[in-house]
């Protein structure tokens, strides 16, 4: 066998493996899904995703007046000051 069979062979099996590895990787990410889908079917309050903190999208956090406390201790900390 000479040297460029060789390579020719190698070349051969390192795309075969690259198509083998990207067909399961892309067979997982299918069935994930479909699993995820099928959990969320049978009981979508159980697996459905929550926040951490209970507070909902729509909810506005950053008032006004927090704004400005945050930027004042921002302003503060950039001067030095302590308090």
């Amino acid at each position: 066998m000479t040297i460029f069979e060789m390579l020719q062979q190698s070349a051969v099996l390192t795309v075969l493996g690259m198509i083998i590895v990207f067909a399961f990787l892309w067979i997982m990410i299918l069935v994930i899904n479909l699993v995820g889908k099928i959990l969320q079917c049978i009981s979508p309050e159980k697996y459905a995703v929550k926040s951490k903190n209970n507070i909902s999208a729509d909810t506005k956090i950053l008032t006004p007046e927090i704004a400005a406390a945050i930027t004042t201790a921002v302003i503060k900390y950039k001067n030095g000051e302590k308090g």
